[in-house]
């Protein structure tokens, strides 16, 4: 399995930044794909998950509003869209996944490299 981040970069308060997630390898229909960030100094929070039946939707209280995860199966990936972006919403952002389909979950074996996001004006 890998996971390709891609779409971060430098945006003003207010603006808005796309994510995309490029899977590919999976072998089963049945799985889980989680955006998780991490802030300097700060730990890593799952900032929104969705499963590939789309049953399983989540999103942190942070970003509950302002942020949307969506899968494209023609395209093979699971977007973020993210909106209305503060200061605090600066971090690499990571894209990960597992077999499965409940999110959140405490666990996810496969791992994209990281993207950053910066919201400065």
């Amino acid at each position: 399995v890998q996971l390709q981040a891609s779409g971060g970069g430098l945006v003003q308060p207010g603006g808005s930044l796309r994510l995309s997630c490029k899977l590919s390898g999976f072998t089963s229909n049945y799985y889980a794909i989680a955006w998780f960030r991490q802030a300097p100094g700060k730990g890593r929070e799952e900032v929104s998950c969705i499963s590939s039946s789309g049953v399983s939707l989540h999103y942190a209280n942070s970003v509950k509003g302002r942020f949307t995860i969506s899968r494209d199966g023609a395209k093979n990936t699971v977007d973020l869209q993210m909106n209305n972006l503060r200061s605090e919403d600066t971090a690499v952002y990571y894209c990960a996944g597992d077999y499965g389909l409940p999110c959140p979950r405490a666990r996810y074996d496969f791992w994209g490299q990281g993207t950053q996001v910066t919201v400065s004006s």
